[in-house]
This record gives structure tokens, C-alpha cells and sequence, in this order.
């Protein structure tokens, strides 16, 4: 019938099923309650069961019965008597001691009615001198809290760190109002028990984090025990009114059980801290409640192997608390973090030691030098009552002497009536030889009173002893010698504000809300958690110095050694640091720094550089420019006028000005390094202090630059060369001698031309006197030509003209004769003209 109704159920196939039936199946596997694996084709998936903050945090004690919680009350309670009875010498010495503070006037009746009830200061002294000196050292004005990196410095987790230091500041100042009055309550009490604690938790009706003080009496802890970690018991003795306790009880914190009215349980250590200090201890009107750190196997939440689920026995913290009065349990809960496998224990107290000593419980003032105060306060009550004996002298006189008004002291210029029954008055009358205040006796307690103060360190450094001119050095030794002890309680104090701050730390980040409550000069509001996830918080007080006058003795060293040697010191940083140890607010923009420093153009950084400014050049700026601009301000007259007048800033403008163009040559060197090399070099960050890089990384990048930096050598080697031709090319001497050069250039192209003219000059002439030659011949052979032919005509017409021959040889012997007869004449008239007349 069964499988016919699931026959017809499933006979139609949804459309598309059909495709997947050959798909490989889901496989689910439950190993336990806590845990299912899912695996499939291409993937695998683990879901573990997650914690239930409200079930894991509920009150365990609602699920037991009455047997049992009575059986857990009536065992914790016999540990707690115990543990009070292991410390019994530890109190009795801290109560005793109580009384030498004399913070109750007494009224002593012996060994008279009257007798001095004074306390030597001795001790009272040393706790308010230790108090003041811890607390303006550990609670400057600005705020308890500094901060630090964790892993490596960026500048990312730099500003969350100033983010985090100014918000935890914020909340101990501001937010928790009662942080600085309970912090002094904690160094009074640490100074006289020797131990004091701070409770550090989340209080749900304030809706925030509170760290108070807890006297040293009312944390029980087993004296034998080294730490508040190591302890297999932690009791907080609590006391809450009735309204209280049931507000607690209405929302639940506690069982809603009647615990009828308070008993008043006062133990010895109540009784005798009450009546040391002036006060009744007979009745008290609230509820007592122990609050305990304890280790349990609960039935029903057993410690379980992981494997085989079988319980290991194994206790896990929890924290139990009873109502002393009636031993009724009121709650108990875990005492561990929800995704802790280990299951190990929450610190929520903080445990500040004076001196450590045997056992859990640190000594204090009073069992240091609460025998010096009791000596010194013995001495001066035996002074003054000598003194007072002295003054007012007794002694013994005859039965029948009568004196009026014998009840009353006489006072001064009064002279009163006697009746002397025989003799005289002096004879009547032995008073006793009271001594006046011994030397001696003063002596002693001056040396036990300076001896008391040496030992607790609140004794005064004779300056007096020491002149202007001791060194910085042999000041420092001598304070750090008389401070020493102080040192190094200070440094305790400074670890244990260490653990307190990483508590609340801790609640802020997971408790408060994520948002700042304000916003922020730079970052995120919003960034809150993780920034405190990138730092640590630590006190502000340094260990290594106990007092400012310390602190600023070893600065004023470290700044005589930086004036030796200035370049190898950060001197701002130094100076920054300084005015921080003195107190003085917004150091940060007294002093600035390079890392606070933005990008500026060269003009500006001149500017800078003039006003005694700081500098600071970026990797991605123009550097070539910037070298440019300030060395043309280094080189200007006018501004070296102006500088030379003072030698002391042009010394330093110098200094700041060569520093800074080095720093630009650096950044240019990696620019063209890059280039030459091809590829950029490992990410560099500005305020970083080295570029990290790995070791293969490191020998390539060697490598690479090793040849880049040849052709960069060779490169400039030719840059150099130009240049120096160049600025030999502008040297007057240079020009004069290429001067002198070019005119001898010029005379010897000058006679060169002159010897090519002259070759060319000679050749023509040649070749005219080759022409003239072979003209001179031509002619030659037509004259002797037109002789042949004149000598011919002439021997043709010698016969014809021989018979004129006689005629005309008379007739030109004629003619000269007339001719040399009329030249005379002709001289005479015209000048001569070089010619010979045809």
C-alpha cells in the first residue's frame, strides 16, 4: 500500500530532474553534535556549532540542586578560611603597623594623665612623598596611556597608534571619571600594605569598562602562591547593601533567593583596621560576598577528550560566589573566553607589589620601617614628656605647709600665700631632680629617623653639597644611586599598569561600541577595533627613571654629548623629547618633526630653511629642480651678505641647507640607479628606517646595480669632462690665449694665402715671359725677314740712288748741322721729357 501511495506520489518526474539522476551523490557526515561534514564533487564543507554568548555566560548555579551547591559552598569556604590563616603574620604586621600613621589623636593616661601622644611622621612621610612622586609620574595631565606599534612600523599603524593613545586617554579622563581618584587610593594603599589591586571588568549598568581599586585585605589569595596567575584560588571579599544585591538579583546576575538579613560577619582583621583608624567596628548593615577564582569539575560540565568525548577530569576555571552569612551560592559562570580550546583562566585583577618578599603577599612601608617609626615615635614622646617634666617640676613638701590655691598651676608674676608651719619654705619644700631633654637622647632619634628615611627612599638629596659646576654625569650617578630603590618600585608599578591597560584595552575593543565617540583628526571614526588591534598600550611613565629631576638630569647628558657631536643625533626628537619630560603641552608643534613635515616646493623649503624650519624631501619630487633653487640661493651675494652678518645661523643655514640637497642627491642617485637598471626598486616608505627586502632579492638588486652603476660613472665622467671644457671655455686666461691662438692662425693663413698669390704671382709671370719670348723671336724673324727684303730693295736701288747719294749726304750732313744748332734753344724753352727725340 506503502510503496503503490509512493508510486503515485512520485510518478511524474518535476521537468528538468531527469538530467541530474546520473550525478554523483551529497555525502553528510555527523561525527558528532558539535560538528557535520558535508563533501561533494568539488567541494567539502565543515559546520562546527557556534557558541551562544548568552548561554555560555548564564548562571550555572540555576541547573544545580541544593545538595550540591551546599557541598561546593561548605568546601570553598574551608579553602578560604584557610587561606586567610596562611597570611595571619603578613595582616598582623600590616593592622599593628597602622597605628604609627596617627590618623587618631590619643589621649594617654600614662605614665600620667596627659602624657605626650604625638606619632612620628616618619612613616606617614614616606607614603605621601611615595604617593605624590608615582602619581604625577604615572598620571601626567595629558593621560596615563602611550602606545606602541606591534610588528612593523607603517605609516598606516602609526596614526592608528596616536589614534588609540588619544582614545584611551579620553576614556580614563573622561569617560571614567573614577579612574584618578581610585588610582590614588591604590598608591596609598600600595605604599603602606605593599600590595594593592585593581579589578579591571564590564559593568553592564554603566555600559562600559571600570577599573577600582581593591584593598589588599579584601583579595584572599594562598600565601604560598608566586602569582595572581598561578593561584588556585582568588577570593574577592565584596560588600553590597541590600538594594544592591537585589537589583543584581532582579536582572538576573545572582540567584533570586532570600538571603534574609545581613549578617554581621567581622573578621579580626575589620575589627583592628577599624580601631586603628578611629572608627567603630560593631555593626555593618551589607551583605558580605565572596567572590572566587576557582578550579572545578562540575557534574554535568565535565572537561571532555576531544576524541573520545569521555571525560578527563580535568578541572576548568569558573568564578563562585557565596554569601558569606548564609553559605549560599548566588552564581556561577565560566571563567574563560567562548573560542578558547584551551580553556584558560581570565585575568580580572591586577596585582600592584612594593617589595616582593617570601610569599604571595609583597612588603609595604609598614614592615619596612614601621620599627624605625615606632622607635622615633618612642624617643619623642620621651622628649617632650622630659621636657614637660623639666618645666613643670614635682616633688615633695611637709604635710602641714599650706598653699592657696594649690590645685592650680601658678602662672607667671604670680606670687601666692603660704603657711609654713616651721622654718622656711625651702626647708618645707624637695622638688625632684627631673632632668632636662638629653642630648643624647635627641642624637639617637635624629639617627634612627635618618637612617628610617634612607631606607624607604623618602629621604632629601643634599644639592647643596654639589656645585654649578659638577659635571651632568657625576649628578646623574649620585641621583641614581639615591633613587635606586625608587627605580625599581617604579618599574613594578609601570608592569602592572602594563597588565591593567591591556585589560581595559581588551573591553574597549570587544565591549564599547566599534565608532569612536568622536571624530578623529585623521582616519576613520569608524576604524576603532582594528586600530587596536595594530597597537599595544603602555604606561607613560618611564621605568628607568623615578623621578623628572632624574629623567631631565640624563637628557641634559645625552644633549652635552649631542652638542659634541650634533650630526650624529636626531636633535629634534631629543628636544621633543625633552619638553615632553617637563610637562609642556603641544611639544609636538613646538618642535616639529621631519616625519610631520608635507611636500613643498623649493621656494618654500628655502623659506623654511631661512626661518630655521625643518625640511624634508619626497621621493617623487623634481630633485635636479630643487638642488637648482637652493643652490642658487647658497651661491646668491646678496643672501650671503645678509647670512655672513651672523656666523652662527650662516653656520647652521649652511648645515640645513647641505643636509637637505644631500638628501635630494640621494633620492635623485636612486631615480637614474632605476632607470639605468631598468626596473623600480623594493617599495620605499618615507618614515621607514630601512627597506626590507629578501636575501635573493638583495643580491640581484646588488647585481643589477653594480652595472648600472659603471654606465652612471661613465656617464657623468663625460658630463664631468664637458663641463669642465666648458668652464675652462669661460676662463678670461683661456680666452686671451685662444685669442692670442687665433690670430697666429690667422697670420699663418694670412701668409699662406700670401705664399699661394705669390707661387700663382711667379707662375704667371713664367708663362708671360714664355709668351714674351716666343713673341720676341717671331718678331726677330720678321725683322730679319723685312731686312732681307729691305737689304734686296736696297741693293735693287743702290745702283738707282747712287747718283743721288752725293746730293744727300751733303743735304743731311746739312740737316744735323741745323739741328745741333737750334737744340740749345729748344732745352730752354720746354722742360725734358725723358724721351729721346726721333
Amino acid at each position: 500500500m506503502a510503496t503503490n501511495i509512493d508510486k503515485a506520489l512520485y510518478s511524474g518526474m518535476p521537468a528538468g530532474l531527469a538530467a541530474v539522476e546520473d550525478v554523483e551523490p551529497i555525502e553528510i557526515e555527523i561525527e558528532d553534535p558539535e560538528s557535520v561534514e558535508i563533501s561533494g564533487p568539488g567541494f567539502d564543507l565543515t559546520i562546527e556549532e557556534g557558541y551562544d554568548e548568552d548561554e555560555f555566560d548564564r548562571n550555572l548555579a540555576e541547573d544545580m540542586s541544593e545538595a550540591q551547591l551546599a557541598s561546593l559552598a561548605s568546601e570553598l569556604s574551608a579553602d578560604f578560611d584557610s587561606d586567610i590563616a596562611s597570611r595571619k603574620d603578613w595582616v598582623q604586621t600590616y593592622v599593628d603597623g597602622l597605628e604609627l600613621l596617627g590618623m587618631k589623636l590619643e589621649e594617654r593616661m600614662e605614665p600620667w594623665p596627659g602624657a605626650c601622644g604625638v606619632y612620628h611622621p616618619l612613616l606617614s612621610e614616606a607614603v605621601v612623598k611615595f604617593q605624590a612622586e608615582i602619581m604625577m609620574d604615572t598620571f601626567p595631565a595629558a593621560g596615563p596611556v602611550k602606545t606602541k606599534v606591534i610588528g612593523k612600523d607603517t605609516p598606516e599603524k602609526k596614526k592608528a597608534a596616536e589614534r588609540v593613545q588619544l582614545d584611551m586617554n579620553y576614556q580614563l579622563t573622561e569617560v571614567m571619571p573614577e579612574y584618578r581618584p581610585e588610582h590614588e587610593r591604590m598608591l596609598w594603599g600600595l605604599g603602606l600594605a605593599g600590595n594593592a589591586f585593581k579589578k579591571v571588568y564590564f559593568d553592564p549598568s554603566l555600559d562600559r569598562q571600570v577599573s577600582i581599586y581593591v584593598p589588599a585585605e579584601d583579595v584572599v589569595v594562598p600565601y604560598g602562591v608566586s602569582s595572581l596567575a598561578a593561584a588556585d584560588r582568588v577570593t574577592h571579599v565584596m560588600r553590597k547593601n541590600e538594594n544592591d544585591l537585589k537589583r543584581l538579583q532582579y536582572e538576573g546576575f545572582y540567584r533570586d533567593i532570600d538571603l534574609g538579613n545581613p549578617v554581621a560577619v567581622l573578621d579580626e582583621v575589620e575589627k583592628k583596621i577599624a580601631e586603628k583608624m578611629g572608627f567603630r567596628a560593631t555593626q555593618d548593615d551589607r551583605f558580605k560576598l565572596l567572590e572566587m577564582q576557582v578550579y572545578l569539575d562540575l557534574e554535568g560540565y565535565e572537561h571532555a577528550d576531544e576524541e573520545t568525548g569521555e571525560p578527563t577530569g580535568i578541572k576548568l576555571p569558573y568564578i563562585v560566589t557565596i554569601e558569606k552569612g548564609t553559605n549560599n551560592v548566588l552564581a556561577i559562570r565560566r571563567n574563560w573566553r567562548p573560542e578558547d580550546k584551551k580553556f584558560k583562566k581570565r585575568q580580572h585583577f591586577v596585582h600592584y607589589p612594593y617589595i616582593p618578599g617570601f610569599g604571595f603577599y609583597a612588603f609595604g612601608l609598614i614592615h619596612l620601617v614601621g620599627a624605625f617609626a615606632k622607635s622615633g615615635t618612642s624617643l619623642l614622646r620621651q622628649l617632650v614628656d622630659a621636657g614637660t617634666l623639666s618645666n613643670l617640676q614635682g616633688g615633695f613638701k611637709t604635710r602641714g605647709l599650706r598653699v592657696k590655691g594649690d590645685d592650680t598651676p601658678i602662672s607667671p608674676g604670680e606670687f601666692r600665700d603660704v603657711d609654713v608651719p616651721s622654718g622656711t619654705v625651702r626647708d618645707n619644700i624637695m622638688p625632684l631632680p627631673y632632668k632636662e631633654p638629653s642630648i643624647v637622647l635627641a642624637q639617637l632619634l635624629e639617627k634612627i629617623i635618618e637612617e628610617g628615611r634612607r631606607f624607604a627612599g623618602a629621604g632629601d638629596l643634599k644639592l647643596a653639597d654639589m656645585s654649578s659646576q659638577t659635571p651632568v654625569g657625576t649628578t646623574l650617578a649620585i641621583l641614581e644611586r639615591t633613587l635606586k630603590s625608587m627605580s625599581a618600585i617604579q618599574a613594578r608599578v609601570h608592569y602592572a599598569m602594563k597588565e591593567e591597560f591591556q585589560l581595559l584595552r581588551d573591553i574597549i575593543r570587544d565591549y564599547t561600541p566599534a565608532d569612536y565617540d568622536y571624530e578623529p583628526e585623521e582616519g576613520n571614526r569608524h576604524a576603532k577595533q582594528s586600530d587596536y588591534d595594530y597597537v599595544e598600550v603602555i604606561p607613560v611613565s618611564d621605568p628607568n627613571a623615578a623621578t623628572m629631576a632624574q629623567k631631565v638630569v640624563q637628557y641634559q647628558a645625552v644633549l652635552q654629548l649631542a652638542q659634541g657631536a650634533p650630526q650624529l643625533y636626531d636633535m629634534p626628537l631629543l628636544h621633543r623629547q625633552m619638553l615632553e619630560v617637563l610637562g609642556i603641552k603641544n611639544y609636538q608643534k613646538l618642535v616639529p618633526m621631519q616625519e610631520d613635515m608635507k611636500p613643498r616646493d623649493p621656494v618654500t623649503e628655502n623659506m623654511n630653511m631661512l626661518n630655521s624650519k625643518p625640511v624634508k624631501a619626497f621621493l617623487y619630487q623634481d630633485h635636479q629642480a630643487h638642488i637648482a633653487v637652493h643652490m642658487a640661493m647658497a651661491q646668491d651675494p646678496h643672501v650671503q651678505q645678509l647670512i655672513g652678518q651672523n656666523p652662527q645661523m650662516a653656520q647652521q643655514l649652511m648645515a640645513a641647507g647641505s643636509a637637505h640637497i644631500a638628501e635630494h642627491l640621494g633620492m635623485e642617485m636612486r631615480k637614474q640607479m632605476e632607470q639605468a637598471m631598468g626596473f623600480t626598486l623594493p617599495a620605499y616608505e618615507e618614515d621607514a628606517d630601512e627597506v626590507m627586502m629578501t636575501p635573493e632579492m638583495e643580491v640581484q638588486v646588488s647585481q643589477r646595480a653594480a652595472m648600472a652603476a659603471q654606465q652612471l660613472l661613465q656617464q657623468h665622467q663625460q658630463q664631468a669632462q664637458q663641463q669642465k671644457n666648458q668652464q675652462m671655455a669661460q676662463d678670461p686666461l683661456i680666452q686671451l690665449q685662444q685669442k692670442e691662438l687665433q690670430i697666429k692662425e690667422q697670420d699663418l693663413q694670412r701668409k699662406s694665402m700670401k705664399d699661394q698669390s705669390d707661387a700663382q704671382l711667379k707662375a704667371a709671370q713664367i708663362q708671360l715671359e714664355a709668351k714674351r719670348q716666343s713673341g720676341q723671336e717671331r718678331a726677330e724673324g720678321a725683322k730679319l725677314i723685312a731686312k732681307v727684303m729691305t737689304d734686296e730693295t736696297k741693293l735693287r736701288n743702290a745702283h738707282e740712288s747712287e747718283g743721288f747719294r752725293g746730293a744727300l749726304d751733303m743735304m743731311k750732313h746739312q740737316r744735323q748741322q741745323e739741328h745741333q744748332a737750334q737744340q740749345p734753344q729748344q732745352m730752354k724753352q720746354k722742360p725734358p721729357t725723358g724721351k729721346k727725340p726721333k
